[in-house]
Protein backbone atom coordinates (compact mmCIF):
# COMPACT_ATOMS: atom_id res chain seq x y z
CA UNK A 1 0.00 0.00 0.00
CA UNK A 2 2.81 2.39 0.88
CA UNK A 3 4.59 1.99 -2.43
CA UNK A 4 1.36 2.18 -4.40
CA UNK A 5 0.32 5.46 -2.76
CA UNK A 6 3.75 7.01 -3.19
CA UNK A 7 3.82 6.16 -6.87
CA UNK A 8 0.30 7.52 -7.39
CA UNK A 9 1.21 10.72 -5.60
CA UNK A 10 4.27 11.26 -7.81
CA UNK A 11 2.28 10.68 -10.96
CA UNK A 12 -0.51 12.95 -9.73
CA UNK A 13 1.97 15.78 -9.13
CA UNK A 14 2.97 15.58 -12.79
CA UNK A 15 -0.58 15.86 -14.07
CA UNK A 16 -1.65 19.17 -15.57
CA UNK A 17 -3.88 21.22 -13.31
CA UNK A 18 -7.03 20.58 -15.32
CA UNK A 19 -9.19 18.76 -12.77
CA UNK A 20 -10.93 22.05 -11.79
CA UNK A 21 -12.02 22.68 -15.37
CA UNK A 22 -15.63 21.67 -15.98
CA UNK A 23 -15.74 19.47 -19.11
CA UNK A 24 -18.06 20.48 -21.96
CA UNK A 25 -21.38 18.72 -22.40
CA UNK A 26 -22.09 19.09 -26.10
CA UNK A 27 -25.77 18.23 -25.93
CA UNK A 28 -26.51 20.39 -22.90
CA UNK A 29 -24.34 23.25 -24.19
CA UNK A 30 -26.13 23.17 -27.55
CA UNK A 31 -29.52 23.18 -25.83
CA UNK A 32 -28.44 26.13 -23.70
CA UNK A 33 -27.36 27.99 -26.87
CA UNK A 34 -30.73 27.38 -28.57
CA UNK A 35 -32.71 28.46 -25.51
CA UNK A 36 -30.53 31.57 -25.15
CA UNK A 37 -31.09 32.41 -28.83
CA UNK A 38 -34.85 32.02 -28.46
CA UNK A 39 -34.91 34.19 -25.33
CA UNK A 40 -32.80 36.86 -27.03
CA UNK A 41 -35.07 36.90 -30.07
CA UNK A 42 -38.19 37.50 -27.95
CA UNK A 43 -36.46 40.05 -25.71
CA UNK A 44 -34.98 42.05 -28.61
CA UNK A 45 -38.23 42.06 -30.57
CA UNK A 46 -39.99 43.46 -27.50
CA UNK A 47 -37.29 46.15 -27.37
CA UNK A 48 -38.00 47.03 -30.99
CA UNK A 49 -41.71 47.45 -30.25
CA UNK A 50 -40.91 49.56 -27.18
CA UNK A 51 -38.65 51.86 -29.21
CA UNK A 52 -41.34 52.37 -31.84
CA UNK A 53 -43.97 52.97 -29.17
CA UNK A 54 -41.81 55.57 -27.41
CA UNK A 55 -41.29 57.47 -30.68
CA UNK A 56 -45.03 57.45 -31.44
CA UNK A 57 -45.86 58.57 -27.91
CA UNK A 58 -43.46 61.49 -28.30
CA UNK A 59 -45.14 62.54 -31.50
CA UNK A 60 -42.37 61.28 -33.79
CA UNK A 61 -42.10 58.42 -36.25
CA UNK A 62 -39.34 55.93 -36.92
CA UNK A 63 -38.98 53.35 -39.64
CA UNK A 64 -39.38 49.80 -38.33
CA UNK A 65 -36.12 48.62 -39.84
CA UNK A 66 -33.96 51.07 -37.87
CA UNK A 67 -34.62 49.72 -34.34
CA UNK A 68 -34.77 46.24 -35.86
CA UNK A 69 -31.23 46.63 -37.22
CA UNK A 70 -29.99 48.14 -33.96
CA UNK A 71 -31.40 45.37 -31.74
CA UNK A 72 -30.70 42.49 -34.12
CA UNK A 73 -27.07 43.48 -34.62
CA UNK A 74 -26.58 43.66 -30.87
CA UNK A 75 -28.23 40.30 -30.30
CA UNK A 76 -26.30 38.54 -33.09
CA UNK A 77 -22.93 39.62 -31.71
CA UNK A 78 -23.81 38.41 -28.23
CA UNK A 79 -25.21 35.18 -29.60
CA UNK A 80 -21.99 34.49 -31.51
CA UNK A 81 -20.07 34.97 -28.26
CA UNK A 82 -22.22 32.59 -26.18
CA UNK A 83 -19.97 29.54 -26.87
CA UNK A 84 -16.93 31.61 -25.85
CA UNK A 85 -18.68 32.70 -22.63
CA UNK A 86 -19.53 29.06 -21.95
CA UNK A 87 -15.90 28.01 -22.49
CA UNK A 88 -14.56 30.78 -20.24
CA UNK A 89 -17.08 29.90 -17.54
CA UNK A 90 -16.09 26.23 -17.66
CA UNK A 91 -12.42 27.15 -17.17
CA UNK A 92 -13.21 29.62 -14.36
CA UNK A 93 -16.14 27.87 -12.71
CA UNK A 94 -17.41 30.37 -10.12
CA UNK A 95 -18.74 27.88 -7.54
CA UNK A 96 -15.26 26.82 -6.44
CA UNK A 97 -12.00 28.69 -5.70
CA UNK A 98 -9.59 30.30 -6.09
CA UNK A 99 -12.11 33.12 -6.10
CA UNK A 100 -9.84 36.12 -6.77
CA UNK A 101 -8.17 34.63 -9.85
CA UNK A 102 -11.48 33.50 -11.32
CA UNK A 103 -13.12 36.85 -10.60
CA UNK A 104 -10.30 38.59 -12.49
CA UNK A 105 -10.75 36.19 -15.41
CA UNK A 106 -14.46 37.02 -15.63
CA UNK A 107 -13.86 40.78 -15.29
CA UNK A 108 -11.37 40.69 -18.17
CA UNK A 109 -13.65 38.44 -20.21
CA UNK A 110 -16.67 40.70 -19.66
CA UNK A 111 -14.62 43.73 -20.71
CA UNK A 112 -13.47 41.96 -23.87
CA UNK A 113 -16.99 40.79 -24.65
CA UNK A 114 -18.26 44.36 -24.27
CA UNK A 115 -15.64 45.77 -26.66
CA UNK A 116 -16.33 43.06 -29.24
CA UNK A 117 -20.06 43.67 -28.88
CA UNK A 118 -19.77 47.43 -29.42
CA UNK A 119 -17.40 47.16 -32.40
CA UNK A 120 -19.16 44.18 -33.98
CA UNK A 121 -22.61 45.72 -33.69
CA UNK A 122 -21.29 48.95 -35.20
CA UNK A 123 -19.95 47.09 -38.24
CA UNK A 124 -23.21 45.16 -38.74
CA UNK A 125 -25.25 48.35 -38.50
CA UNK A 126 -22.96 50.10 -40.97
CA UNK A 127 -23.45 47.23 -43.44
CA UNK A 128 -27.24 47.22 -42.99
CA UNK A 129 -27.53 50.97 -43.37
CA UNK A 130 -25.34 50.84 -46.48
CA UNK A 131 -27.65 48.24 -48.03
CA UNK A 132 -30.60 50.51 -47.22
CA UNK A 133 -28.86 53.46 -48.91
CA UNK A 134 -28.30 55.24 -45.63
CA UNK A 135 -25.21 56.12 -43.59
CA UNK A 136 -24.03 54.85 -40.20
CA UNK A 137 -20.67 55.43 -38.52
CA UNK A 138 -19.42 51.97 -37.41
CA UNK A 139 -17.34 53.54 -34.63
CA UNK A 140 -20.15 55.64 -33.18
CA UNK A 141 -21.09 53.01 -30.52
CA UNK A 142 -17.61 53.46 -29.00
CA UNK A 143 -18.63 56.94 -27.91
CA UNK A 144 -21.28 55.38 -25.69
CA UNK A 145 -19.06 52.52 -24.50
CA UNK A 146 -19.07 53.46 -20.78
CA UNK A 147 -22.87 53.28 -20.87
CA UNK A 148 -22.96 50.18 -23.08
CA UNK A 149 -20.35 48.42 -20.92
CA UNK A 150 -22.67 48.46 -17.90
CA UNK A 151 -25.38 46.73 -19.88
CA UNK A 152 -22.91 44.32 -21.47
CA UNK A 153 -21.50 43.26 -18.11
CA UNK A 154 -25.04 42.56 -16.92
CA UNK A 155 -25.71 40.41 -19.99
CA UNK A 156 -22.40 38.57 -19.55
CA UNK A 157 -23.19 37.82 -15.91
CA UNK A 158 -26.72 36.72 -16.84
CA UNK A 159 -25.48 34.30 -19.52
CA UNK A 160 -22.64 32.90 -17.40
CA UNK A 161 -24.86 32.66 -14.31
CA UNK A 162 -27.65 30.90 -16.17
CA UNK A 163 -25.12 28.49 -17.69
CA UNK A 164 -23.65 27.65 -14.28
CA UNK A 165 -27.13 27.14 -12.83
CA UNK A 166 -28.18 24.82 -15.65
CA UNK A 167 -24.98 22.75 -15.49
CA UNK A 168 -25.11 22.44 -11.70
CA UNK A 169 -28.77 21.41 -11.68
CA UNK A 170 -28.42 18.94 -14.56
CA UNK A 171 -25.25 17.34 -13.15
CA UNK A 172 -26.60 17.01 -9.61
CA UNK A 173 -26.92 13.31 -8.78
CA UNK A 174 -30.32 11.96 -7.92
CA UNK A 175 -30.73 11.43 -4.20
CA UNK A 176 -31.87 8.09 -2.85
CA UNK A 177 -35.24 8.02 -1.04
CA UNK A 178 -33.66 6.95 2.24
CA UNK A 179 -30.78 9.44 2.40
CA UNK A 180 -29.24 12.48 0.72
CA UNK A 181 -26.50 10.46 -1.01
CA UNK A 182 -26.58 6.97 -2.49
CA UNK A 183 -24.63 4.44 -0.41
CA UNK A 184 -23.53 2.45 -3.45
CA UNK A 185 -21.63 3.72 -6.51
CA UNK A 186 -22.32 2.01 -9.82
CA UNK A 187 -19.13 1.54 -11.85
CA UNK A 188 -19.26 0.19 -15.40
CA UNK A 189 -16.42 -1.89 -16.79
CA UNK A 190 -17.37 -2.71 -20.35
CA UNK A 191 -20.37 -5.03 -20.15
CA UNK A 192 -19.85 -5.58 -16.42
CA UNK A 193 -21.21 -3.45 -13.63
CA UNK A 194 -19.63 -3.12 -10.21
CA UNK A 195 -21.65 -1.86 -7.27
CA UNK A 196 -19.13 -0.36 -4.88
CA UNK A 197 -20.24 0.58 -1.35
CA UNK A 198 -19.01 4.10 -0.63
CA UNK A 199 -17.91 2.96 2.81
CA UNK A 200 -15.24 0.83 1.10
CA UNK A 201 -13.78 3.73 -0.91
CA UNK A 202 -10.85 5.35 0.91
CA UNK A 203 -9.68 7.85 -1.70
CA UNK A 204 -10.24 8.79 -5.34
CA UNK A 205 -7.60 9.85 -7.83
CA UNK A 206 -7.79 11.41 -11.30
CA UNK A 207 -6.48 9.17 -14.08
CA UNK A 208 -6.88 10.96 -17.42
CA UNK A 209 -10.50 10.62 -18.52
CA UNK A 210 -11.12 8.28 -15.60
CA UNK A 211 -10.89 8.28 -11.83
CA UNK A 212 -9.46 5.42 -9.79
CA UNK A 213 -11.44 4.37 -6.73
CA UNK A 214 -8.99 3.13 -4.11
CA UNK A 215 -10.30 0.61 -1.64
CA UNK A 216 -8.39 -1.45 0.89
CA UNK A 217 -5.56 -2.78 -1.24
CA UNK A 218 -7.30 -2.55 -4.64
CA UNK A 219 -8.32 0.05 -7.19
CA UNK A 220 -11.11 0.30 -9.74
CA UNK A 221 -11.27 2.63 -12.75
CA UNK A 222 -14.45 4.60 -13.31
CA UNK A 223 -15.09 6.83 -16.35
CA UNK A 224 -15.78 10.24 -14.83
CA UNK A 225 -13.94 13.48 -14.12
CA UNK A 226 -12.66 14.21 -10.64
CA UNK A 227 -14.84 17.33 -10.51
CA UNK A 228 -17.94 15.25 -11.19
CA UNK A 229 -16.93 12.77 -8.50
CA UNK A 230 -16.27 15.61 -6.05
CA UNK A 231 -19.80 16.95 -6.53
CA UNK A 232 -21.29 13.48 -6.32
CA UNK A 233 -19.40 12.41 -3.18
CA UNK A 234 -19.46 15.69 -1.27
CA UNK A 235 -22.43 14.54 0.78
CA UNK A 236 -20.71 11.24 1.54
CA UNK A 237 -17.88 12.81 3.51
CA UNK A 238 -15.25 13.12 0.76
CA UNK A 239 -13.08 16.22 0.46
CA UNK A 240 -10.48 17.31 -2.09
CA UNK A 241 -6.91 17.45 -0.80
CA UNK A 242 -5.10 17.87 -4.11
CA UNK A 243 -5.97 18.87 -7.66
CA UNK A 244 -5.93 15.17 -8.55
CA UNK A 245 -7.34 13.38 -5.50
CA UNK A 246 -10.16 13.18 -2.96
CA UNK A 247 -10.16 11.41 0.38
CA UNK A 248 -12.87 10.22 2.77
CA UNK A 249 -12.66 12.21 6.00
CA UNK A 250 -13.30 9.15 8.16
CA UNK A 251 -10.26 7.45 6.60
CA UNK A 252 -7.88 10.24 7.70
CA UNK A 253 -5.83 9.37 10.77
CA UNK A 254 -3.58 12.45 10.86
CA UNK A 255 -2.55 15.51 8.86
CA UNK A 256 1.09 16.59 8.93
CA UNK A 257 2.13 20.02 7.65
CA UNK A 258 5.24 20.79 5.61
CA UNK A 259 7.29 23.96 5.61
CA UNK A 260 6.02 24.76 2.10
CA UNK A 261 2.42 24.87 3.32
CA UNK A 262 1.59 21.54 1.69
CA UNK A 263 0.68 18.61 3.91
CA UNK A 264 0.63 14.83 4.17
CA UNK A 265 -2.52 12.86 4.96
CA UNK A 266 -1.91 9.64 6.88
CA UNK A 267 -4.63 7.04 6.38
CA UNK A 268 -6.09 4.86 9.11
CA UNK A 269 -5.49 1.75 7.04
CA UNK A 270 -1.85 2.66 6.40
CA UNK A 271 -0.21 4.71 3.68
CA UNK A 272 -0.13 8.43 3.04
CA UNK A 273 -1.31 10.92 0.45
CA UNK A 274 0.23 14.22 -0.61
CA UNK A 275 -2.00 17.25 -0.09
CA UNK A 276 -1.76 20.74 -1.55
CA UNK A 277 -1.89 23.86 0.64
CA UNK A 278 -4.65 25.17 -1.60
CA UNK A 279 -7.00 22.49 -0.23
CA UNK A 280 -5.84 22.51 3.39
CA UNK A 281 -8.66 24.61 4.78
CA UNK A 282 -11.56 22.47 3.39
CA UNK A 283 -9.95 19.35 4.84
CA UNK A 284 -9.55 20.83 8.32
CA UNK A 285 -12.96 22.54 8.34
CA UNK A 286 -15.53 21.15 10.74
Amino acid sequence: MESQVTKSGEEGDLEPATSDVVPPNRRLDAQFFVITAAFMAVFLYCNVLNIIYEHHRGGGRIAFWRPMVSETSSGLIFLVMVPAIQAITRRAWPTRGPWVRKALIHILAATGVSLIHVLGAGVLRWAAYRLAGDHYDPLSPLGDWPYEARKDVFVYVAIAGAYVLVREVMKRPAASPASGTADVLEVRDGARRHFVPLAEVVWVEAAGNYVELHRSGSGLLHRASLSDMERRLRGAGFVRIHRSRLVRREAVAAVESKSTGDFVVRLRGGGELAGSRRYRRPLLAD
